[in-house]
């Protein structure tokens, strides 16, 4: 138990709930991504697929966010070209 938190998957894993939080109280689609790197880090750690310094740690978890960020915005965001139309207003009876 000598190990240092960086290195225990439930911290990561409370991370990536604490941001998946965050992302629903401030809808922002920034939080996400951060989430989705957070629970792959405690993925990683929990198989003992790695076991790294802290330096390289947030490096990777600053990477699969970016990656887990990039695939959300492809899925998700808004596709080239496309604008919002409204065809209604809400004051309208």
């Amino acid at each position: 138990m000598n190990s240092p938190l960086w290195s225990e998957w439930w911290v990561w894993m409370c991370a990536a709930l604490l941001l998946g939080i965050l992302e629903v109280l401030v809808p922002a689609f920034v939080f996400l991504g951060f989430a989705l790197g957070a629970a792959m880090m405690a993925v990683l750690l929990a198989f003992d697929v790695l076991a790294l310094n802290m330096a390289w740690s947030v490096l990777l978890f600053a990477v699969m966010s970016l990656i887990a960020y990039v695939i959300l915005r492809r899925i998700f965001g808004m596709k080239r070209g496309q604008v919002k139309v409204w065809d209604r207003d809400i004051n309208d009876n």
